[in-house]
């Protein structure tokens, strides 16, 4: 479970990330993210359309992201906003895809 220090809460700043962060996508995911100066932890946010299911299919891939970026998160870097939006294809997806995807493109950018 992601603490709220660790979440993105309003719609400028999802905007400013989508926006200006740098972007990796995969097949069931597309990550957005944008290193900061302020010391503070790493925020994540989340965007999971109607694209991708109903109220329930959308809850659970939104849970899954939840859980890979609590695991992620120590090996995030202090400051950083990251947002993941998830493609329709996220719904048939499981753990293990959207963990590896998520983390590949995080490390990806930790070393850039």
């Amino acid at each position: 479970m992601l603490a709220r220090g660790n979440r993105i809460t309003r719609g400028a700043e999802y905007k400013t990330v989508v926006r200006r962060g740098v972007r990796c996508a995969a097949p069931h995911t597309v990550t957005y993210v944008i290193a900061s100066a302020e010391d503070r932890p790493a925020r994540f946010g989340f965007i999971v359309s109607k694209q991708v299911g109903g109220a329930v299919t959308r809850n659970t891939v939104r849970r899954r992201l939840k859980a890979v970026c609590a695991e992620a998160l120590p090996g995030v870097g202090r400051g950083a906003d990251v947002v993941i939006r998830a493609l329709p294809s996220a719904a048939s997806a499981d753990f293990a895809q959207l963990r590896a995807e998520v983390t590949r493109c995080l490390a990806r950018r930790a070393a850039a």
